[in-house]
């Protein structure tokens, strides 16, 4: 049985930092095959890929995704026994941020086939009889995860697409059509969300299903394309009267969302390590810029107003890495439930993300806003900011957006503290639990923010309970808001936990580790403080009657005085089901030639 994690002890007010310990030794040594695998994936990148083809182009070149499957990068973390690789979780979690440095949609399209595409499910939900006959397959092969429907933001119940069983053929008849699959227009294998109805011999319910994507009746209907994330072969899938085999199916009828959400929590660090990737690209630019552009006749990083910009992207970029290297590492371990740590990563990571994205463009200038390939024609170097914050913003989107996952997190607690048989036992007394014991351990200067978060955690316990135990307080409600600001309290609280257990670890870079986790401290604590006064000082009832108003078009006369330049059509176009009558845009990539090595063989 796993232990509690530390996301879940934090919101009952124990903040168990010991749950975050890391092994004895340098923590960011990996086996003798991980560093060889990611230094072969280094040098392909290096050297093989080109970002700038893959921007302007809005397409990853076939030679490229080729090159990756003869690395492995598309099996990292498959069992042997089935073809893969059989790395850790982090070594794939250090192989997304090697590659999203390069280019975001690299790890788009490693992420989105490993952390939610087939592999995942599989690994944990399928018989031994699917996983010996679609993992191998995986190593070469691309899946793609269908589950968003026109009608389907965060609330798959709304999902129209059916799976009709016909239990004399042993099949399932699949209809509907999927949005913003990504992969979906290269994928060769798809996993496909559909509402089984209910018959004799079962209540049916949400189910999943492995589908090939050459299958008759399924099309690709369209390449979408998006603010950033260019090269990412998303699109729209048609399946039309799709015949699988109920030997397909991936689990029992009805436990598709079990599948779905379980396969979504153990692969959510994928967007903390693309966040953390793009925070450490951030702090290099920025100290090199700062150091080299003087005014007022030295250079700005030597300014008060650019420091405090410096010291932000430095102690956010560390404690970033520090999320993804503590819980990927406890992740592998499996002896502690960290689902909710992962949700706090990937909450905490992207809004963070951006927050440093937009630090180096200010700090950039004109020069932020230009394009690279712009800057690059006029002869400097092409460094691509403005490229960066287009391809972040969709981390506050994706995966859950951040508003609904707070509500998402919030509704788990809350279920958690009413479902448990036994009262939820009150925070612990001043030295009860295990935080001071870690503590001592800490450099002397990371003390006081231990203390700090520890008493900020047995304040946020008791909120939380008190939230909890309202009767108009389960969520989502008109309480939203405060359970929102309790949940970025809890994750500023495991930020500042990891950050202080990443520095204490970190022995073989001196004493700069514990500056970063101070700087770093220092400054959530006064966004902790910020949140804390925001749930008793708010504009919250002002707020709700405005939006009430707006929505009443009171407002309306604010809207004179300009022109809409929107595209005619629906707010939400509601595909029909039935045959396709567009082409087919579904993209097959040709296997490249592998070289011969000395030996001659291949």
């Amino acid at each position: 049985m796993t232990a509690p994690g530390f996301g879940a002890e934090l919101f009952l007010g124990r903040l168990r930092a010991d749950l975050l310990s890391l092994p004895e030794g340098d923590p960011r040594r990996l086996d003798t095959n991980e560093e060889q695998f990611l230094s072969s994936l280094r040098e392909f990148c290096a050297n093989k890929i080109d970002s700038t083809l893959i921007e302007r182009e809005d397409c990853i070149p076939d030679e490229v995704i080729e090159g990756l499957k003869d690395i492995g990068a598309f099996c990292i973390k498959i069992p042997r026994e089935y073809g893969g690789l059989g790395l850790s979780g982090l070594c794939y979690l250090r192989a997304l941020m090697l590659v999203s440095s390069v280019h975001s949609s690299l790890g788009e399209l490693l992420a989105a086939h490993q952390a939610i595409g087939l592999p995942q499910p599989l690994v944990l939900f399928g018989t031994e009889e699917q996983k010996r006959a679609f993992l191998p397959r995986c190593s070469r092969e691309i899946s793609a995860f269908t589950l968003t429907e026109a009608d389907i933001g965060n609330d798959p119940f709304r999902m129209h697409t059916t799976a009709v069983p016909d239990y004399e053929s042993d099949t399932y008849t699949l209809n509907g059509v999927k949005l913003w699959v990504t992969n979906g227009v290269l994928a060769d294998l798809l996993v496909v969300m559909a509402m089984v109805p209910p018959s004799g011999t079962g209540d049916g319910g949400m189910t999943a299903f492995v589908v090939e994507a050459d299958s008759p009746g399924v099309t690709i209907e369209h390449r979408s394309s998006f603010l950033g994330l260019r090269g990412l072969e998303n699109g729209v899938i048609r399946l039309h009267n799709v015949a699988v085999p109920a030997g397909n199916r991936i689990g029992k009828e009805g436990e598709g969302l079990d599948v779905a959400l379980t396969a979504q929590d153990t692969g959510r660090l994928s967007l903390p390590a693309a966040c953390a990737a793009a925070a450490k690209w951030s702090l290099m630019i920025a100290r090199q810029w700062t150091s080299t552009r003087v005014q007022w006749d030295r250079p700005i990083g030597e300014q008060e107003a650019v420091a405090g910009k410096l010291s932000y992207i430095a102690s956010t970029a560390f404690a970033l890495e520090a999320m993804v290297e503590v819980t990927g590492h406890h992740a592998d371990a499996g002896k502690s439930d960290t689902r909710l740590d992962a949700e706090l990563a990937k909450l905490f990571a992207s809004e963070k993300a951006w927050l440093v994205a937009d630090e180096l463009m200010q700090l950039r200038g004109g020069r932020g806003y230009e394009t690279a390939e712009s800057a690059a024609e006029r002869g400097e170097r092409g460094v691509p900011v403005e490229q960066l914050m287009r391809d972040l913003r969709i981390g506050r989107i994706f995966d859950g957006s951040s508003e609904a996952l707070k509500t998402f997190i919030a509704s788990a607690v809350t279920e958690s503290m009413h479902s448990t048989a036994e009262p939820v036992a009150p925070p612990p007394a001043a030295g009860d639990d295990h935080t001071h014991a870690v503590a001592d351990e800490a450099p002397t200067g990371l003390v006081t923010h231990l203390d700090f978060a520890y008493s900020a955690a047995r304040r946020l316990g008791d909120l939380v309970g008190e939230l909890a135990g309202l009767p108009e307080a389960a969520p989502p409600d008109d309480r939203q808001r405060d359970w929102g600001r309790l949940v970025d309290i809890a994750a500023e609280l495991y930020a500042m936990s990891v950050s202080c257990t990443y520095a204490t670890a970190l022995t073989a870079h001196g004493d700069t580790p514990v500056q970063l986790a101070d700087v770093f401290c220092a400054q959530a604590k006064r966004r902790v403080t910020t949140l804390f006064d925001q749930l008793v000082n708010n504009t919250d009832a002002r707020d709700r009657v405005a939006a009430r108003h707006t929505l009443d078009g009171h407002y309306t006369w604010l809207e004179e005085g300009i022109i809409d330049a929107s595209v005619d059509g629906p707010w939400i176009a509601q595909p029909k089901p039935g045959p396709a009558t567009v082409p087919n845009l579904r993209r097959a990539v040709p296997a490249q030639p592998r070289r011969r090595n000395a030996g001659g063989t291949r």
